[in-house]
C-alpha cells in the first residue's frame, strides 16, 4: 500500500470515530429533553469528548496539510475553524445551567457534525479505494496467435 492509501485508511477510521461520537452526543441529547438524564450527568459525560473530538479533527487536517492532500484539507478547514473559534472564546465546554436554554443549537451543531463526518467517511473511503487502485499491479495483455 502507498502512502496515500495509509493515509485515507487513517482518515476513515478517525471519520467513523468521530461520527460515533455525534451520535452519542445526539442520543446523550435527546435523553436530556425526555428527562432520562439530569443536565449535570449530561455535561460531565459530554465535556469528557469535546476535546478529543477537536484534537481529532484537528490532527486529520494538519496530516493533510502535511501530506498534500489540498481538497481534503480544505473540507476540514471551515470546521476546524469553527472549532478553533469555540476554544479561543471559550465556548466549547456544555454548562449545566445554560444547556436547556442553548439545547437547541448544541443539536443543530451535532446533527451538521454528523452529516459532515458522515460525508467525510466516504468521501475518504473512495479516496482510499483509488489510492489502493492506483498501486495495484498492472495486469499485462495477453498475446494470443
Amino acid at each position: 500500500m502507498n502512502g496515500e492509501a495509509w493515509l485515507f485508511l487513517f482518515a476513515v477510521v478517525v471519520a467513523a470515530l468521530l461520527l460515533f461520537t455525534m451520535i452519542f452526543f445526539i442520543i446523550m441529547f435527546s435523553d436530556l429533553e425526555c428527562d432520562y438524564i439530569n443536565p449535570i450527568d449530561l455535561c460531565s459525560k459530554l465535556n469528557q469528548f469535546v476535546i478529543p473530538e477537536n484534537v481529532g479533527h484537528a490532527l486529520l487536517a494538519v496530516i493533510f496539510l502535511f501530506n498534500g492532500a489540498w481538497v481534503s484539507l480544505l473540507l476540514n478547514l471551515p470546521l476546524v475553524g469553527m472549532n478553533v473559534n469555540k476554544i479561543i472564546n471559550n465556548r466549547h465546554m456544555y454548562d449545566a445551567t445554560e444547556i436547556f436554554r442553548t439545547l437547541p443549537e448544541h443539536k443543530k451543531e451535532c446533527f451538521f457534525k454528523l452529516a459532515f463526518y458522515l460525508l467525510s467517511f466516504f468521501f475518504y473511503l473512495y479516496c482510499m479505494i483509488v489510492g489502493l487502485l492506483a498501486d495495484a499491479p498492472k495486469a499485462k495483455p495477453v498475446m494470443r496467435n
